[in-house]
């Protein structure tokens, strides 16, 4: 049932009530006022949420998504230092680990058979990379899995592959789709303001070539995700800034499946550590978080159906709370989690379908297990309590965690400067 928001509006402020009006008659609010609703406090900031959730029960209805993936960070060697990033490794540290493809693959069997239908693979920038390594990876995935989505592959990671391939954005992006990419993870972004980038990731992709490759990529037929990573340095404004560059890319291209705000997680990254910013947060509060999602949901209505949560960021509740504030998908199971963990985030690294599906009931709404590219596989009725493969595992440790894969010898990244 539809809320009547003209009581609530009378007695509310009256920009930020004449803003969500119009939200609410699916016309397209500006930047400014975007930034007003950040300004939202006591009746008015519930109001946000509520308004973010007649949108969202509008574009998607009561379902919440979720998929079965698994992720495969397959190195933390890096040539990259970015201030926010605990997961990586300088070539020259102990640390440091890389997967061989075997193992890869091995993973990547595992999740299929336990009823994953994708691999989200993501890593460091190994120096000495070859040029083929990511389409030599997805090659013997598709052998011997032929049916299993890969999403893999940032922008970031896409301009390296080029670089040392010695091609162009265009072609290699082609040859990757050839190899087996399925979709990209539209990661790397961060906060899509070049001055701030230079501050806490100098030397990291430009936005100019982060919004080449995502066009590039979807001009070509290879959706991707999209991402903003806020709660550090960031203005409200750059929030907002960056949100309606995503809205104006998916004008464009449509290419975008999704939205995924990511909060900054602090306890270990460098530049929180080592107070490298003046005035740098422990990531955003609670009703810092509701609003951003709130906020999102509002702008990119039209354009973008699905805005998703983080629970490896969020956690379980919090994550129940931002499916009432605007979000509607859970993300996905993940299995193994080595970028926020490492970085601090203690909500582990796998959360099973049936514990999605009893959040979701939870809180009144259906679970549905999707794909990729949010079809939908299966609905659950109230009464299906039915347990998939990856439900009936009771010894999450034989999926290992990142604190004992930068232990284990045979996976030790050789230097080959040291040779």
């Amino acid at each position: 049932m539809s809320i009547n928001f003209d009581p609530l509006f009378k007695d509310a402020d009256g920009e930020i009530a004449e803003i969500l009006d119009k939200a609410l008659s699916d016309k397209e609010i500006s930047s400014n006022e975007a930034l007003k609703l950040f300004d939202a406090r006591g009746p008015e900031f519930h109001l946000v949420g509520m308004v973010a959730d007649e949108i969202r029960k509008r574009r998607v209805g009561e379902i919440v998504t979720y998929v079965v993936n698994r992720n495969i960070n397959f190195t933390n060697v890096c040539i990259k230092q970015c201030g926010f990033c605990a997961f990586s490794r300088d070539f020259r540290e102990e640390e440091g680990y890389f997967l061989p493809t075997e193992e890869i693959v091995r993973r990547a069997r595992e999740a299929y058979q336990l009823g994953a239908t994708e691999v989200c693979i993501q890593a460091g920038l190994p120096p000495d990379m070859n040029g083929d390594l990511y389409e030599n990876i997805c090659k013997e995935i598709k052998k011997e899995i032929p049916n299993i989505h890969i999403h893999g592959f940032s922008p970031e990671e896409v301009l390296y592959g080029a670089s040392r391939s010695n091609t162009s954005i265009g072609d290699y992006l082609k040859r990757l789709k050839e190899a087996g990419v399925d979709t990209l993870p539209g990661t790397s972004a961060e906060i899509l303001d070049q001055p701030l980038r230079d501050k806490i990731s100098p030397g990291r992709i430009s936005v100019k070539n982060w919004v080449e490759i995502i066009k590039t990529a979807h001009k070509m037929g290879i959706n991707t995700t999209s991402t903003m990573m806020f709660g550090h340095i960031e203005t409200m404004k750059d929030r907002v800034d960056h949100i309606a560059k995503l809205r104006e890319i998916q004008k464009e291209t449509g290419g975008f499946t999704e939205f995924v705000p990511l909060n900054f997680v602090h306890s270990e990254a460098p530049m929180y550590r080592h107070k490298v910013h003046e005035g740098i947060r422990q990531g955003g509060s609670g009703s810092d978080v509701l609003l951003t999602h709130a906020v999102a949901r509002i702008m990119l209505n039209n354009h973008i159906n699905n805005i998703q949560m983080s629970w490896v960021k969020e956690g379980q509740k919090m994550s129940q709370l931002l499916l009432m504030w605007g979000a509607n998908d859970f993300g996905g199971t993940l299995i193994n989690e080595s970028i926020s963990t490492s970085a601090g985030s203690e909500y582990g690294q796998l959360l099973k379908p049936k514990e999605i599906r009893r959040m979701t009931r939870e809180i009144n709404r259906i679970p549905a297990e999707r794909n990729t590219r949010y079809e939908k596989l299966r609905i659950f009725d109230k009464n299906d309590e039915s347990d998939g493969e990856l439900d009936k595992v009771n010894d999450e440790s034989r999926f290992g965690s990142y604190a004992e894969l930068i232990k284990i010898n045979k996976f030790q990244y050789v230097n080959t400067r040291r040779k």
